[in-house]
């Protein structure tokens, strides 16, 4: 099992060092996440300060963007880290790209299959395969010009990553990624008998087999050295937990454990504001079946065990409460 992590950085500038100790401590590999910065630039400094770690955005917010600029910026990264680069793409939800980036938010999951259908005729094009002539519904590129043609990459194009949670979203990945990066609001169960049937079904689509696409289990890991921060860690744990609770869209994770009224309770508090009463409403019981949750000693093992069988890596994550040591003893207990 591929070993990787979200970088949790506040300033960008922190690149330069983060990425190097996050490859000394002995991950393959590292995502970049669109929050408050920008996800690909801090993958350039990066990629000057690191040999073997995998880079990716974990993930870009692809309806803000458009296929060609984002074939630009897959190309040039996989460029400039020496074939190390992961194009990661989301949707996100539909506020978002309507009201904070201005995009167009209609029929997400057909809008991302064709994104990541128009970049890799794009780079077919510039590989020297075909030329550019991609008409779908939402894009169009069929103009490519031998000035703005960088022409074929020395390593390849990147892998295109997709995440999802829905089925629709997951059936994308299936049938024209290659790769998939479940959210961390799963459990074992969830995992088994939402994602994974989602996942063939757009792999039968396009005639495909499970081998032929890498699947990424983000997870969120709560544990620490310390009773303090382990206490710490849980808490921040049970409020990311009870926001994503509180989404409709998240609502099948619950639901496939018989915790329908949880999702209910949590979208009515979160409506009426009351974000400290929702933490209450994630006990021990959804805790330890969404996270995977223990002493730093036990955290692999139970890692192991949840994903066996399911994902071929797994993202180490804690978004509220990231650890400052980045799980070393984890990394290395997974490494052994």
């Amino acid at each position: 099992m591929k070993i990787y992590t979200t970088a949790p950085f506040e300033d960008p500038r922190q690149a330069r060092t983060l990425y190097p100790d996050l490859e000394q401590i002995g991950y393959d590999g590292v995502f970049s996440f669109e929050a408050k910065h920008d996800p690909f630039l801090p993958l350039a400094v990066a990629a000057e300060h690191t040999r073997t770690l995998r880079l990716g955005t974990g993930i870009a917010i692809a309806f803000a963007r458009n296929p060609m600029n984002l074939a630009n910026l897959g190309y040039d990264l996989q460029s400039i880290s020496g074939g190390r680069f992961v194009l990661g793409l989301g949707s996100q939800v539909k506020p978002h790209i309507e009201k904070r980036f201005s995009s167009v938010w209609t029929h997400p999951a057909e809008r991302m299959r064709e994104i990541v259908l128009a970049i890799k005729a794009i780079w077919n094009c510039w590989e020297g395969r075909a030329e550019l002539d991609f008409r779908g519904r939402f894009y169009t590129h069929t103009l490519m010009i031998p000035a703005f043609n960088p022409g074929p990459n020395p390593f390849g194009p990147p892998p295109i990553l997709t995440g999802g949670f829905g089925p629709l979203m997951t059936a994308v990945a299936g049938e024209v990624a290659d790769g998939f990066i479940a959210h961390p609001f799963n459990t074992r169960r969830s995992l088994l008998e939402n994602t994974l049937p989602a996942l063939e079904r757009g792999l039968a689509k396009s005639g495909r087999q499970r081998a032929d696409i890498e699947v990424i289990a983000a997870t969120l890991v709560v544990t620490a050295d310390t009773a303090e921060a382990f206490a710490a860690a849980k808490l921040a744990a049970r409020k990311q937990l009870a926001f994503y609770g509180s989404t409709p869209a998240y609502r099948p994770t619950l639901a496939a454990h018989g915790w329908d009224d949880i999702h209910m309770e949590l979208n009515r508090l979160s409506k009426a504001g009351r974000w400290e009463e929702m933490t209450h409403l994630i006990d021990d019981e959804v805790l330890h079946e969404i996270a995977v949750v223990g002493e730093p000693h036990t955290i692999a093992t139970k890692l192991q065990a949840r994903l066996e069988g399911i994902a071929d890596g797994v993202s180490l994550t804690h978004n509220r409460c990231p650890d400052p040591g980045h799980w070393a003893s984890v990394v290395r207990e997974l490494r052994r």
